[in-house]
C-alpha cells in the first residue's frame, strides 16, 4: 500500500493587493481588494515504503506549498491527501511520530545550546527513553560522521556540521516518511556528499520513504530514481529520470575538438552552438538527424576529437520550465 497518497490536491491564497503610495495605504484599509492565486492545482501521485522520489520545480511552482499540505502545516484547498494511513492536516500524535520534515533555510535546534541538550528535549519529546535516545544518536551520529559538534554550542557549528546535527535531531524518532526541502542549501561539495550518503544509508536500514526538493541536481541524480517535476503548480511529469531524457530531450550534445581555431567555420549550419571556447565546440543536434550531422561534420570540417553524449539533465529540465512558461503565456495572451 502506498505511504504517500495525493489525489487531485490543491491549494489557493487569497491575497490582498495593495497600490504602492500613501493613497494606495489608505485604500488599501478601507476597502481591501483581494487576488486568488493557485499555489497548487490538482496534482496526484503516491509513493511507496523504501521509494525515494525527487520533487522539482523552478523556485515559485508549489514544491514547498505542497510539501506543508503533506506534513499537515496547512489545510488543501481541494483534493486529498494521505500520509502513513493518517490525514496529514489532522496533525494526530501518531502522525507527526511517522513523519518528519527538514528544511534547509529553518532549524529546530537551540542556537546558544550544544546540540545534544536539543536532541535529548526531542527524545522526551517522543518519549523515547533515554538509553534508547543515547543508542539511536550514537548511530546517527556515526553513520554522519559527529563527534564533539555534538557537545558544541549550535552557533559555533559550521552551516555543514549543524545540518548533520538537524538531520540527527530530526530522524531521532525513527519517521517512515521523510520531506526533504533543500536538505543541502549552503552547503560545501563534501557536506553534501556526506548528507547522500547518510540518507541512502537510512532509506536502506529502516525502509524509510524520501520525498525530497533540491537545486543540485547532483542530489537528484545520486538519490532518486524517480522524479516529479511541477511548474507553475501544475504536475508536469511523473516517472523515471532517465525517462526524462528519453521523453523530452529531442536531441544529443555533439562536443568536437578542431584541428585549429578557424574563424570562417559556421556551426550553426550543424546545430544549435551551446558553447564555443578556443577549438571546443559544443552542439545540440536533433536525434531524428544525428547521423547525417555527424557524417558532414566529418566531411566537411578538420577536426580533431567528435563525442556524442546526453545532454545534462538540468538542462533538459530548464527547457521544460522555459517551455512552460512560454506556454503560460500563450494561453494568457501575453504573446501573440
Amino acid at each position: 500500500m502506498s505511504i504517500v497518497i495525493a489525489k487531485d490536491l490543491s491549494k489557493t491564497f487569497r491575497v490582498s493587493q495593495k497600490q504602492p503610495g500613501l493613497i494606495g495605504t489608505l485604500r488599501h484599509f478601507m476597502h481591501r481588494q483581494y487576488r486568488l492565486v493557485e499555489a497548487v492545482k490538482d496534482i496526484s501521485f503516491s509513493i511507496e515504503p523504501g521509494e525515494i522520489v525527487g520533487f522539482l520545480g523552478p523556485n515559485g511552482a508549489g514544491k514547498t506549498t505542497a510539501m506543508k499540505m503533506l506534513t499537515g502545516l496547512i489545510h488543501p484547498t481541494g483534493g486529498e491527501v494521505a500520509v502513513a494511513g493518517f490525514t496529514p492536516f489532522a496533525r494526530q500524535s501518531d502522525f507527526l511520530r511517522r513523519i518528519t520534515l527538514v528544511m534547509g533555510q529553518k532549524q529546530q535546534l537551540i542556537w546558544d545550546l550544544p546540540a545534544m541538550d536539543s536532541l535529548r528535549i526531542n527524545a522526551a519529546v517522543y518519549d523515547v527513553p533515554e538509553r534508547e535516545a543515547k543508542r539511536r544518536i550514537d548511530e546517527l551520529a556515526d553513520m554522519l560522521g559527529l563527534g564533539e559538534e555534538l557537545y558544541r554550542p549550535v552557533r559555533k557549528l559550521s552551516l555543514g556540521e549543524r545540518m548533520k546535527c538537524e538531520l540527527v535531531a530530526a530522524l531521532l524518532h525513527r519517521p517512515k516518511v521523510l520531506f526533504l526541502d533543500e536538505p543541502t542549501l549552503g552547503l560545501d561539495v563534501n557536506a553534501q556528499t556526506a548528507v547522500r550518503q547518510f540518507l541512502q544509508q537510512y532509506n536502506a536500514e529502516h525502509n524509510a520513504a524520501i520525498l525530497l526538493t533540491s537545486h543540485y541536481m547532483a542530489d537528484i541524480t545520486a538519490l532518486c530514481p524517480r522524479v516529479i517535476l511541477i511548474h507553475k503548480g501544475a504536475l508536469m511529469y511523473d516517472g523515471s529520470l532517465e525517462g526524462i531524457v528519453e521523453r523530452f530531450a529531442p536531441f544529443r550534445e555533439v562536443k568536437i575538438e578542431l584541428a585549429e581555431e578557424v574563424d570562417g567555420v559556421d556551426l550553426s549550419a550543424y546545430g544549435q552552438v551551446e558553447s564555443l571556447d578556443g577549438r571546443i565546440a559544443r552542439l545540440l543536434v536533433q536525434r531524428d538527424g544525428l547521423t547525417g550531422t555527424v557524417d558532414r561534420i566529418l566531411r566537411q570540417i578538420n577536426i580533431v576529437d567528435l563525442t556524442i553524449t546526453e545532454p545534462p539533465i538540468e538542462d533538459i529540465i530548464g527547457l521544460l520550465f522555459e517551455q512552460g512558461n512560454d506556454e503560460k503565456k500563450k494561453e494568457t495572451g501575453d504573446v501573440p
